[in-house]
């Protein structure tokens, strides 16, 4: 799982982010002699000839976001060919323990399949080490000068801050007791950065609406009791994706709030200089919480190097276990996007009822029976859009949560309700 971490957040930040802000055109003037840059130059300057560009253009004019400084380009477009590589190390480092991913094959009930050997750990440690000084180095830098300088504007407006709601299962015990957690759980609701009031976590007050999604319409209920029934023709529906609430509430969940929850120093600290949450400040929590993650699978290695010189060492305890004949349970983790929960409902030791609440419904959710959007529609409410037809602003703000949305994004002009298409590479 910190594998995931590791290889998820700089490549949603380099790959899925980066060209949102810098004006990609600006290596045609590159001059050096790097073959791997004069590569992407050649590959532009050809787009160009083609007048084949999109979709590294248009983009509005003036557009106050987007980084045209051509040495900050070339060095934005360096660091992202280092992070492809470092994203390939990183996937190898998770196929060490869980063989193929994302969908790992060694978890099983009681444990995994693999048994762990002393190379294997040096082999991880080996990359861990290579890791860690690429995103202290690297990755970190980068989010922080474009954080703090071209994109400071942008932090500063808070734009795309949406509820300031923000909900964390908690994850990544430091204690064998599981008391203290590396992200700590808890529930936020309206923030007030000058006295952050974070309350602790009651699963039970956790709901999800269909009123504006195409289901067959029913009250909210908790996820033990959700059910999928599709209504393609209802009315006032445009969106698969189910609203779950909090106490009532639309929750942002991620790295932004996994961080505001743990009260981070060096988050807060950006807030102290005038950054508020929003686009920039998720960009800036994603990078903090990989460094955690990196530092805490140093000692993971080593309680594992640990654990396996003991006597009876076991990975797996399968002969003792078996399903219940009936009974009800939940299981929460705190993967990259955000909170994750699954329930399920168990009768005659078959499953009668599963249900899950994945980061990308919580942010994603439509309204509510009261009316009240979602957070994805919440953060683009005051987002400068100078060009309907080209909504840069609308990507960098939605990108910024990392989404997960095979097929749930709709954008209707809201004069005339057409649904327009645009492709977002």
């Amino acid at each position: 799982m910190g594998a995931e971490y590791i290889y998820d957040h700089p490549l949603h930040f380099y790959q899925l982010s980066a060209l949102d802000y810098i004006d990609i055109m600006a290596i045609a003037n590159y001059t050096g002699k790097d073959k791997e840059l004069l590569s992407v130059k050649d590959k532009i300057v050809g787009l160009v000839q083609a007048k084949d560009t999109y979709p590294l253009t248009p983009r509005y004019e003036p557009d106050e976001f987007s980084v045209k400084d051509p040495d900050i380009v070339i060095h934005a477009v360096r660091n992202y060919l280092k992070a492809l590589k470092m994203h390939a190390k990183a996937r190898n480092m998770g196929a060490i323990w869980g063989g193929r991913t994302p969908h790992y094959q060694n978890i099983v009930v009681g444990g995994v399949t693999s048994f762990p050997d002393i190379n294997q750990l040096a082999r991880f440690r080996t990359m861990l080490d290579e890791q860690a000084k690429f995103i202290q180095e690297v990755y970190i830098a980068d989010v922080l000068l474009f954080g703090k300088g071209p994109l400071w504007p942008l932090a500063k407006m808070g734009v795309g801050g949406g509820h300031y709601n923000y909900l964390a299962y908690g994850d990544f015990q430091k204690d064998a007791e599981g008391k203290s957690l590396l992200f700590p759980a808890g529930v936020i609701i309206g923030l007030d950065p000058a006295n952050i009031k974070v309350d602790p976590v009651d699963t039970d007050k956790i709901t999800e609406s269909v009123k504006h999604a195409w289901y067959k319409a029913k009250k909210p209920v908790h996820p033990y009791d959700g059910e999928q029934i599709f209504d393609l023709d209802k009315k006032n529906a445009y969106s698969f994706v189910k609203a779950p609430r909090y106490d009532g509430n639309p929750m942002e969940v991620g790295p932004l709030a996994r961080m505001i929850i743990a009260k981070n120093p060096d988050l807060l600290g950006l807030v102290k200089e005038g950054a508020k949450p929003g686009a920039v400040a998720r960009h800036a929590a994603r990078a903090l919480e990989t460094k955690l993650i990196v530092d805490a699978c140093y000692v993971w290695l080593d309680q594992l190097l640990t654990e396996m010189t003991k006597p009876g060492f076991k990975i797996h305890d399968t002969d003792h276990w078996d399903p219940p004949e009936s009974g009800m349970g939940a299981g929460f983790h705190e993967p990259p996007r955000g909170a994750l929960g699954h329930w399920i409902k168990i009768k005659n030791k078959k499953i009668e009822n599963y249900q899950a609440i994945v980061p990308s419904t919580w942010n994603a959710s439509p309204r509510c029976e009261n009316g009240v959007r979602g957070q994805y529609e919440e953060s683009l409410i005051g987002a400068p859009v100078p060009d309907p037809n080209n909504p840069i602003n609308i990507v960098r703000i939605i990108r910024s949560f990392d989404p997960c949305l095979a097929c749930a994004v709709h954008i209707i002009d809201p004069q005339t309700n057409e649904i327009k298409k645009f492709v977002i590479e």
